[in-house]
């Protein structure tokens, strides 16, 4: 049987956050750096057609949303605000809140995927030893392709991070390439 072709969604983790939290003075010069290749990726990948999905805590605020985590980020003074003008979302980006780790665990992410006729996943975000990989780790038991483009994706430090990336490429079959391997081989397709 011959696999589907790839049907592709660009989910962003954790990337609007105010990093107010005992590492996040830690993680947020690697963040700031994968924002700049996230930023770049979501502008290529959005080009080609392909939805972005940003998947972000709920912070425990269970009477708060999307749009105003945003202007949180955007607008108080906070730690993570320069990542949140990097990453600020479009009018016609998706967006779920999770409450935990996992952007599948209790939220409509599935039913959204679902809905696009996605298949394959292209995961980004922080951290990536948390967030990304409970994400990914779910993602593959759905039987998601798993796509996780090295350059980004971000932990508090980089040993971290590539052991997490190791992990990810091992067990779950993930495609680690950097994120210019990845455009490339997209908009050629």
């Amino acid at each position: 049987m011959t696999p589907s072709a790839p049907r592709y969604a660009l989910l962003i983790i954790d990337m609007i956050n105010d990093l107010e939290f005992p590492s996040g003075y830690q993680l947020l010069p690697y963040a700031l750096e994968s924002a700049k290749k996230i930023a770049i990726l979501k502008h290529v990948l959005k080009k080609a057609g392909i939805p972005v999905v940003y998947v972000n805590d709920n912070y425990g605020k269970w009477q708060s949303d999307f749009r105003h985590l945003v202007s949180h980020c955007l607008k108080g003074d906070v730690r993570g605000k320069p990542l949140a003008k990097i990453m600020k979302p479009d009018d016609d980006d998706y967006f779920i809140l999770k409450p935990t780790y996992s952007g599948f665990f209790a939220t409509p992410l599935e039913l959204l995927l679902t809905h696009l006729k996605v298949n394959t996943l292209i995961l980004t975000g922080v951290a990536g030893n948390m967030c990304v990989q409970f994400t990914a780790n779910d993602a593959y038991m759905r039987d998601y392709q798993v796509l996780i483009p090295s350059d980004c994706v971000a932990s508090n430090t980089t040993k971290t991070n590539d052991q997490a990336l190791s992990f990810m490429e091992e067990v779950l079959k993930a495609n680690i390439s950097p994120s210019t391997t990845l455009m490339t081989n997209i908009t050629k397709a």
